[in-house]
C-alpha cells in the first residue's frame, strides 16, 4: 500500500461566532475558499492535479447547505473539473476528511487530495439543521434510549462526576489552555500555520485567571437534570467549556511519489487510524478507545507520542481521557486548545491537524496524536510521523 504525506497545512484564525465576531461578514463559502487559496499558494501546487476536495461542516443548512465545498472549490477559482464533497461526523468531521483523503491516497485512488473543513457558527447557529417539530432520531433509536440522551454539556457534566473532576480541576485546565495559546501568539508560534496576518485567534484571554473562572456560574443547570442526575455537581462553565466560533482550515494530502513529482517536501505522514463509538449518554468519552485502537494499529505506546492534540471540548473530556491513557499532560495541547483558541466545528478537526504538524515540527517530535469527540458517542483518533 502506498503512503499518504501532509505537504501543506494553513488555517484562518478563529473567530468569535457570533455578530460582531471578526469573521461574521465573511460568508462561510468564502472564508473556506480563501483558505484554499492559500494553501495552493503556500504550496505552489496548480489546483488541477487535486483529485478530490473533502471538507467537513456540522450544520449543513442554510449558507453552508447543498454540498457548501464545492461551492468553496469554485469559489476559490479551481478549475471546474476539480470535484468536492461534504462530509459530516460532528465535531470530527474535518479530521475524517483528512482521514478519507489520507486513505483515497493510500488505496491509489487518489494522488492529490485536499482535506479542508469549515463552520461559520455566527451565520448558522449550531443545530439550525434540526428544523421545529422534526425528530432526527426517529422512534426506534428513542426506544433504545427511553430515558433520553443528553445535551453535550449534561454529558461533560456526568463525566466529572465519574471522574471525581472538581470545579478546580476544571477551571485549571481552561487556565493553562488560555495560557499557552496566549504565550504561542506571542512567540510568534502560530505565525507559519494562520494564513491571514492582522488577526489573532479572538477568543483567547490572555489576562483570565483562577479568581474570573471561578466566578462564573454552571451553564447548563436545569432542575429536570437536577433531579435525574443528582450525582452531578455542576461545575462546566462557560470558562472551561470551548466557546462557538467562526473559522477554517485546509491540508494538502499526495503520495509522497507525488510529492517528488511536483517538487514538494512531505512534511508528516499517516502512520495509523482509527475510530471508534461510545455510550451516547456520556457522549464524549470515546477518544480512550480511539486513542487505545490507534495506539494499537500503529504498535506504539503511549509513551511514544512526542504530541498530542486532544479537542477540548469541554475540560472534563481531556482530563478523563489523561486518566485513562496516562498521557504527559506536557505534551497536550502545546499551544493551548479550543477553551482558548474556539472550536469551529466543522473547522476543527482540520486546525488541530494543522496545530499539530507544525508544532511537531517545531518541537523535533517524532509522533503526534490527535483525537476529537463527536456528537452521539464517536471519536476519531489519527497517528502521524514527522518526516
Amino acid at each position: 500500500m502506498r503512503d499518504a504525506v501532509i505537504v501543506e497545512a494553513v488555517r484562518t484564525p478563529v473567530g468569535k461566532g457570533k455578530p460582531g465576531g471578526a469573521l461574521h461578514g465573511e460568508h462561510s463559502v468564502d472564508l473556506l475558499a480563501r483558505t484554499l487559496q492559500s494553501l495552493i499558494e503556500r504550496s505552489g501546487v496548480d489546483p488541477a492535479v487535486v483529485d478530490d476536495v473533502i471538507g467537513g461542516i456540522v450544520t449543513q443548512v442554510g449558507d453552508q447547505a447543498v454540498n457548501a465545498t464545492r461551492s468553496a472549490v469554485l469559489a476559490a477559482g479551481f478549475p471546474e473539473s476539480v470535484p468536492a464533497t461534504t462530509v459530516d461526523r460532528q465535531c470530527g468531521s474535518s479530521q475524517q476528511a483528512a482521514h478519507f483523503a489520507a486513505q483515497g491516497v493510500m488505496s491509489g485512488a487518489y494522488d492529490v487530495a485536499i482535506a479542508c473543513g469549515v463552520e461559520s457558527m455566527s451565520r448558522v447557529p449550531m443545530g439550525s439543521s434540526v428544523l421545529p417539530g422534526s425528530d432526527p432520531f426517529g422512534p426506534r433509536m428513542t426506544a433504545r434510549y427511553p430515558e433520553g440522551l443528553v445535551g453535550q454539556g449534561i454529558s461533560a457534566e456526568l463525566i466529572a462526576s465519574r471522574w471525581k473532576l472538581t470545579r478546580t480541576d476544571l477551571d485549571e485546565f481552561a487556565l493553562r489552555s488560555h495560557q499557552r495559546a496566549s504565550a504561542a501568539w506571542d512567540a510568534g508560534e502560530f505565525d507559519r500555520e494562520v494564513a491571514w496576518t492582522g488577526m489573532r485567534d479572538e477568543t483567547v484571554r490572555p489576562g483570565t485567571s483562577m479568581e474570573a473562572l471561578a466566578g462564573l456560574k454552571p451553564a447548563y443547570y436545569r432542575e429536570e437534570y437536577a433531579e435525574r442526575f443528582p450525582e452531578i455537581g455542576w461545575h462546566v462553565t462557560a470558562g472551561n467549556a470551548s466557546p462557538v466560533n467562526d473559522g477554517a482550515a485546509a491540508l494538502l494530502i499526495m503520495s509522497s511519489t507525488a510529492a517528488a513529482r511536483l517538487g514538494l517536501r512531505p512534511r508528516a505522514r499517516f502512520h495509523s487510524f482509527a475510530v471508534a463509538g461510545a455510550d451516547p449518554l456520556l457522549m464524549l468519552t470515546a477518544i480512550i478507545p480511539a486513542t487505545e485502537k490507534v495506539l494499537v494499529r500503529a504498535g506504539l505506546t503511549i509513551d511514544d507520542i512526542d504530541v498530542f492534540e486532544v479537542n477540548e471540548a469541554f475540560s472534563p473530556v481531556v482530563l478523563s481521557w489523561r486518566h485513562e491513557t496516562g498521557a504527559d499532560l506536557d505534551k497536550v495541547n502545546v499551544r493551548g486548545g479550543a477553551i482558548a483558541i474556539g472550536h469551529p466545528l466543522g473547522a476543527s478537526g482540520a486546525r488541530l491537524m494543522t496545530t499539530l504538524v507544525h508544532a511537531m515540527e517545531d518541537r523535533g517530535a517524532r509522533y503526534g496524536l490527535q483525537t476529537m469527540c463527536e456528537a452521539g458517542g464517536l471519536a476519531n483518533a489519527v497517528v502521524l510521523e514527522r518526516l
